[in-house]
């Protein structure tokens, strides 16, 4: 992945500033992008349902918001020497528009604020953010806070020992993009893989019984040290920049964010079905959980 020529930003509805809206900005002025702004708002609502009538002077006033939002984003855009293009789309139907949007506009990356919805409502209705990841054909940038504009400490977010990793190559897919965006942001990049022991053994049986000795233990700890060294070893990661993490992911993400003020955790999204889909992924978890911001790229799929 070089350097990004077009940046898409979904804009908030509510048409204030967002630390999405910054890091896009940001972003566009480092790599000198043309920058897309979309905004996707409801349509104008039907003021008397009954009748499926519109007040023309209410329709008047609600069209009027978003234009004067569009000519003032547009010069603030422009005065800060960004090129850039500022549209709002009205619809029912969020996603598809987005998906419509990238699929026209070919950006290298799609920005986004993250919507922190309520755990019950998630639990029965699946959010857009985690429908973008499942489906958005570019990388995703969701964006929970903003510690700084332009990013300063990016990690990249392996599993070496995972063979669905190593086969469809998102390690590598997953570093380069990370790579990419430090670079660009002259930021440093970080190698993070946390490893879970528990889940290595499907927790079946405790880890020091069952025929599971400490040896045995040890050694397969070491077998995925050196998975991740090799795998640091090809990307030329240096060793004060490597860092093999015992634990559950998303805990140990977010405690890694917090204890080295990481601004960007670049993960993976792999193809799901069937009931993996339904639990969802490591990334789906970390977005609602780890504080900073999530670039989710994909598993390239081959035929």
């Amino acid at each position: 992945m070089g350097q990004y020529q077009r940046v898409l930003l979904i804009a908030e509805p509510s048409l204030h500033p967002s630390p999405a809206m910054s890091r896009a900005v940001a972003l566009a002025q480092a790599c000198k992008a043309l920058l897309h702004v979309r905004l996707f708002a409801e349509p104008v609502p039907v003021v008397h349902v009954w009748e499926e009538k519109l007040d023309d002077a209410h329709y008047q006033r609600y069209l009027r918001r978003y234009r004067r939002w569009v000519d003032d984003e547009q010069q603030r855009l422009s005065g800060l020497g960004i090129e850039a293009t500022v549209e709002v789309v009205f619809t029912t139907h969020a996603l598809l528009d987005i998906l419509r949007a990238v699929e026209d506009l070919k950006p290298d990356l799609l920005i986004k604020d993250v919507t922190l919805e309520p755990v019950l409502k998630r639990v029965f209705v699946t959010p857009l953010d985690c429908h973008l990841l499942r489906e958005c054909t570019v990388p995703v940038h969701l964006v929970n806070q903003v510690r700084h504009s332009l990013p300063q400490r990016v990690v990249a977010a392996v599993d070496p020992f995972d063979p669905a990793t190593q086969i469809s190559g998102l390690n590598e897919t997953i570093i380069q993009a990370a790579d990419a965006l430090a670079q660009q942001c002259d930021a440093t990049l970080h190698l993070l893989y946390a490893y879970d022991l528990g889940a290595a053994f499907n927790g079946d049986v405790p880890l020091v019984s069952g025929g599971w000795g400490v040896d045995m233990v040890e050694e397969l700890r070491e077998s995925l040290h050196l998975a991740f060294v090799n795998l640091a070893d090809r990307h030329e990661v240096p060793p004060e920049r490597r860092h093999f993490v015992m634990g559950p992911p998303v805990p140990v993400l977010s405690e890694f964010v917090e204890q080295y003020q990481a601004d960007v955790i670049v993960m993976g999204t792999v193809h799901r079905v069937g009931i993996d889909r339904l639990i969802g992924s490591n990334t789906e978890r970390a977005l609602y959980s780890v504080p900073g911001s999530i670039l989710a790229v994909r598993q390239q799929l081959r035929g």
